[in-house]
């Protein structure tokens, strides 16, 4: 079944009632016993058999937490639970409850040039107070060499403390951190709706579709300015 999004559905005005672009669920759980009865996502059931509630458990036989579904409700002896349920298909820019995107972040990527001859003016234990002085440990050094070096650059933070620790050492210029403008760091983490990996390739393709549809608009300017009424009457404006 491919469902519409509901304000793009025709069939029913964009209201969200009608099989196009909405599936009815049901759930009817009533406890009987004197154990705590654990009503889940998977005691709904649809009326359209070809559509059920997500699992996202490997393996069903399996008798972990997450095989047993999503816990709506717990119940005691007696107690009944009846309720009906309409699931739509919708966006993150219509409600955050449709957003696959749990955090997103990006950063430029950071470019850091240590001054190698300026640094070995430093004694050891110099150099271990500068490179402690980074609060995401972006340096280290190394046992060997005992030379000051870039360790995980990407764990930069743009915070300005080992220039900041330079300078009050008297060495300033001891490291140069530049942003690069073509090259970001970019984090995303899910709902677990969607792959990470697979919720950023769909935002490529969406954000592409978008900069067609501009490209397209400025073109159809253009040709009213240069076409006037004869370029609208060829689209059939």
């Amino acid at each position: 079944m491919s469902m519409r999004f509901s304000r793009d559905c025709d069939a029913c005005d964009g209201d969200g009632q009608c099989e196009f672009c909405s599936v009815e669920f049901h759930l009817r759980v009533k406890c009987m016993t004197d154990e705590t009865l654990d009503v889940t996502s998977k005691d709904l059931y649809s009326s359209d058999h070809t559509v059920v509630p997500v699992d996202f458990s490997p393996d069903t036989s399996s008798d972990s937490a997450v095989n047993k579904g999503i816990i709506i409700v717990k119940l005691r002896r007696g107690q009944e639970l009846r309720l009906r349920a309409i699931a739509r298909k919708g966006i993150g820019k219509d409600h955050a409850k449709w957003s696959p995107a749990a955090t997103v972040s990006f950063m430029y990527e950071p470019e850091i040039h240590i001054n190698d001859d300026l640094m070995e003016t430093l004694t050891l234990k110099e150099k271990k107070e500068w490179v402690e002085s980074c609060p995401t440990h972006v340096f280290d050094i190394d046992a060997n060499t005992q030379k000051v070096y870039v360790h995980e650059a990407e764990n930069y933070s743009y915070d300005d403390e080992v220039i900041k620790k330079a300078e009050a050492m008297g060495k300033p210029g001891l490291v140069e951190i530049t942003a690069k403008q073509d090259s970001f760091i970019f984090i995303v983490e899910t709902t677990g709706a969607v792959k990470a990996s697979q919720l950023v390739l769909n935002a490529i393709e969406i954000l592409k579709q978008k900069l067609d549809a501009v490209r397209l608009s400025e073109d159809t300017v253009e040709a009213d300015d240069q076409f006037g009424e004869l370029g609208a009457h060829m689209r059939g404006g």
